[in-house]
């Protein structure tokens, strides 16, 4: 099994030195592939003179975009030029634990169907202190997701793939898949992709801290005003809501329901940044919805209740308690 690492940048060539370094520093020989969308600070000359001093070594790989494409197109463009069987998506200002993909490859060697793989990731802000930690899901080191359950998972967001940063995916299905979609550039675009690839095999979560995301005022998804995210997160609801298995259909609340809850959702997180205008702009009787507070509030809860890691082992189980329509 051979992993490369592909590194989405532009014009963050300090933050991309230590993306580039967190890739060629891991216990399990893995490909970096630096995709740059067309930087104008420096990224090339700095990634084609360390592949000088890697001479005999063939791990890095650059590409560079001719004109400005946007973050979809650049993820696509350094997916095409690498060669592993599996894809570690990673930005610029994120990077990785050196036992990232040793420790996703194990998990995975055991879980030949699976197409997605996940982990846990830690919040750090731009002096890499850590503010918090993404849940645990299950028991055991890791979890197997049967692709059935998946996108019911991800309806009800008990099944958090997270950020590329904690996503790798089978390179088969990503190229099944069509890649990222362009129209999305940075707003769920990577969500949606995680949507895509479920479709052609089951989920593999690793209850391990492998991922540092970083959070600061530059990173992609600040630059969208918290309608624009409400926008993007419904249409991904309504392309998950679609794909849920038969098995789950009787459970489903109505998309009418999902959608309310979203908003709840985004008002609460725009009173939290003080962004009352944006909350008040969204505001609407959804606030008096008793459905839209449950889903939140089971939402809550589970991400919160979930086990501790403490077995060795991967278990092949369902993760996705029963919930009647609300």
């Amino acid at each position: 099994m051979k992993f490369s690492i592909v590194i989405t940048t532009y014009n963050r060539l300090d933050l991309l030195k230590r993306a580039i370094a967190s890739g060629l520093q891991q216990t399990m020989v893995s490909e970096v592939v630096v995709a740059d969308d067309c930087s104008g600070d420096g990224t090339e000359e700095y990634v084609r003179g360390l592949i000088e001093e890697l001479a005999g070594d063939s791990r890095l790989v650059y590409h560079r975009n001719q004109v400005n494409l946007g973050h979809s197109a650049t993820v696509n463009a350094g997916v095409a030029v690498s060669s592993g069987d599996w894809i570690k998506f990673l930005d610029d200002d994120d990077y990785l634990a050196s036992d990232c993909i040793a420790e996703m490859a194990r998990a995975i060697a055991l879980c030949p169907e699976a197409v997605i793989c996940s982990c846990i990731a830690a919040q750090v802000n731009s002096q890499g202190v850590e503010l918090s930690r993404t849940p645990v899901m299950g028991s055991g080191l890791a979890v197997y997701v049967p692709q059935a359950d998946i996108h019911y998972g991800m309806l009800l967001e008990l099944l958090p793939f997270g950020t590329p940063v904690q996503v790798a995916c089978k390179r088969e299905a990503f190229l099944q898949t069509g890649g990222w979609d362009s129209s999305l550039d940075g707003n769920c675009d990577d969500i949606d992709c995680w949507v895509r690839v479920a479709e052609y095999g089951g989920g593999i979560f690793v209850n391990r801290c492998l991922a540092y995301r970083t959070v600061w005022s530059g990173a992609y998804n600040q630059k969208f005003a918290i309608a624009r995210r409400l926008e993007a997160n419904i249409l991904m609801k309504e392309k998950i809501y679609a794909l849920v298995n038969e098995k789950y259909r009787d459970r489903l609340p109505p998309i009418s329901i999902i959608k309310d809850y979203l908003k709840l959702h985004w008002i609460l997180a725009a009173c939290k940044q003080y962004k009352f205008l944006s909350a008040m702009s969204i505001l609407s009787p959804v606030v008096l919805s008793h459905s839209a507070w449950r889903i939140l509030i089971f939402a809550m809860f589970t991400r919160h209740s979930r086990k501790n890691p403490d077995k060795p082992d991967i278990h092949q189980v369902t993760i996705i308690p029963n919930m009647s329509n609300p």
